[in-house]
């Protein structure tokens, strides 16, 4: 399915950059992809989204493509935003629909979706902007001070410490932090708070394995092998994710190192994931493994992963079996038969 019926070249434009604080990922993203997707088979246009929404091509003129490739990480790009647009537009793409892309870039709806169907997910609570910081910025100093107060009084009571501090819509770990103390709570809030409106505060889990599967289709779903991720820093943030190397450089373990019956759970769980989130084409399912117990929790997914040359989404399928070149194949495919 990877050309035409008049075997020219399917016509791909590639969307990149956009507005989100995961911009820059998305530009190193975008270049591998670029660079892999096979020029006897596509034409490939590339369309830039500036920092302030602007794109290199009208709207319009994305008709005259075959497939959207959207390589956009982050909200206005990840969130189904651009792909209710595409909708519109009549166009095939590449990944999640409209309501899987919300879905899984929402972390607060996507761990009330996982509950509903009685995924194991950490405990937590959300907390709004207006909740933190007052509801104006000449707001009573008083009064928010007690409504502090409350907040860590109730994670303290509800989830213990330490805890991770999210904002609920971005990913590549942008903007998140973990607290030890009470003390670490009110620049954890700040800096989330930076990114967006709604915060999840979630409990920590004790020696956290980082554990990930790469999940390909539409209706049929297939789950890649397990990776894991462990981090030299104190988690798997933004940094460790995309800046740092030599000593400090998380290491990557593919396959994990599991028993035959925990892999199994944890591929089958991924399948259930992505469907309990109405995700097709293809979604990167995060887990961690709590390390005293052994217990798994889903902590989140992600339907456009990166697609760097170090990034886990490719590398899974790389080791299952599928090189980069043929895993694009396959997501033209999937987008066009959708």
């Amino acid at each position: 399915m990877t050309t035409s019926n008049d075997n020219r070249k399917l016509k791909i434009a590639v969307l990149y950059g956009g507005q989100s604080g995961e911009h820059d990922v998305s530009l190193m993203s975008s270049a591998s992809v670029m660079e892999e997707l096979d020029d006897s088979k596509y034409e490939v246009t590339p369309v830039y989204i500036n920092r302030e929404g602007q794109w290199s091509i009208s709207w319009e003129m994305l008709r005259a493509f075959d497939v959207v490739f959207p390589v956009l990480h982050g909200p206005m790009g990840e969130d189904g935003t651009v792909q209710g647009l595409l909708m519109l537009l009549g166009l095939p793409f590449v990944g999640a629909g409209v309501v899987g892309s919300a879905v899984g870039m929402d972390k607060v709806i996507f761990k009330d979706v996982m509950r509903a169907h009685n995924m194991p997910v950490a405990n937590s609570i959300v907390v709004l902007r207006h909740e933190w910081q007052g509801a104006s910025a000449a707001g009573d100093a008083e009064k928010i001070a007690l409504q502090q107060r409350d907040i860590v009084e109730r994670v303290t009571r509800e989830l213990g410490w330490p805890v991770f501090v999210k904002p609920a819509n971005m990913g590549s770990s942008v903007g998140i932090s973990k607290c030890k103390t009470p003390a670490d709570l009110p620049a954890s809030m700040t800096e989330a708070l930076k990114w967006d409106r709604k915060v999840l505060i979630e409990a920590a889990i004790a020696k956290a394995r980082e554990l990930e599967v790469s999940v390909l289709g539409n209706d049929v779903l297939q789950a890649s092998v397990i990776g894991e991720v462990r981090p030299r820093r104190e988690f798997y943030d933004y940094a460790a994710k995309y800046l740092v190397r030599g000593e400090e450089e998380s290491e990557l373990i593919i396959p994990a190192q599991l028993t035959e019956d925990q892999a199994k759970r944890i591929r089958a769980l991924a399948i259930e994931v992505a469907r309990a989130a109405d995700v097709q084409g293809m979604t990167r399912v995060d887990f961690l493994m709590d390390g005293v117990t052994g217990d798994i929790f889903v902590n989140e997914i992600n339907t456009i992963p990166g697609f760097t040359s170090i990034s886990m989404y490719p590398k899974l399928w790389i080791h299952s079996g599928l090189t980069y070149a043929h895993l694009l194949d396959r997501l033209i495919d999937l987008a066009r038969e959708r």
